[in-house]
């Protein structure tokens, strides 16, 4: 696993290395968020670590650029910020999850392999599904059905990749909010039931009776993909159509 540390601080940026080499990850860094930012778009990387306040770019605008640009690696900000408004920021600016500093190498370490174990859930789910009548293209973010364009929402995406890796099986709420929402959120499960609301009236030609987006009484949600539309009887119902 490759990681990249953007960090401006020498000491810490030494003990990152140092800590995460020995944990037998293949580490480069970075001091300034510009310098980050042209190593993570122009390099192959698992994971990037990123300090919030870092001179000239900071955290939050090397992660929207990153995100901007197409970049998806999970993203753990390192930051002392810890206000609710600055984590909130954070999050929205793309990042997967944030760490308060100081902290403990161990609860670094754990967040870590948390989120690798994230990236390779999603792992094997191709960019553009055919369900029934509907196409979902991960790579523009949106859902075309009937005509039309159905923008897609980070977490409706997520909640998607997330069903379309685990086909034919129930995700429970549970799951959606520790794989999509992330660690450090308090989102209710309740939060998962209106997303998948709105998922519907996107994917389904009849909301009120779902075909591909059908709940599993007492546990969450299942993707079906074997379901076909009466009016597309020769489609193939998930195809991974290269671009």
């Amino acid at each position: 696993m490759r990681l990249l540390i953007i960090e401006d601080e020498v000491p810490m940026r030494t003990a990152l290395v140092e800590t995460l080499a020995a944990e037998g990850y293949r580490v480069r860094a970075a001091a300034d968020g510009v310098t980050g930012l042209e190593m993570a778009c122009t390099e192959a990387y698992d994971l990037v670590l990123l300090d919030v306040m870092m001179p000239g770019l900071d955290g939050f605008a090397v992660c929207r650029s990153l995100r901007q640009r197409g970049r998806d690696m999970p993203v753990l900000m390192l930051t002392a910020k810890g206000q609710i408004d600055d984590r909130v920021e954070g999050l929205d600016s793309g990042a997967d999850d944030y760490l308060l500093k100081p902290f403990s190498l161990k609860e670094l370490l754990a967040r870590i392999r948390a989120l690798l174990r994230r990236q390779e859930r999603g792992q094997g789910v191709p960019e553009v599904l055919e369900i029934g009548a509907a196409t979902i293209d991960f790579l523009r973010g949106h859902i075309l059905r009937a005509g039309r364009e159905h923008p897609l929402s980070e977490k409706e995406s997520g909640m998607l990749r997330l069903l379309a890796s685990h086909a034919g099986e129930a995700v429970s709420r549970e799951k959606f909010l520790d794989v999509v929402w992330g660690y450090h959120a308090y989102p209710s499960t309740r939060t998962i039931d209106n997303f998948v609301t709105t998922l519907r009236q996107k994917l389904e030609p009849d909301p009120a009776d779902p075909r591909h987006l059908v709940t599993v009484r007492g546990v969450g949600y299942r993707l079906d993909v074997g379901c076909m539309e009466s009016d597309s009887p020769s489609r193939i119902p998930v195809e991974n159509r290269r671009a």
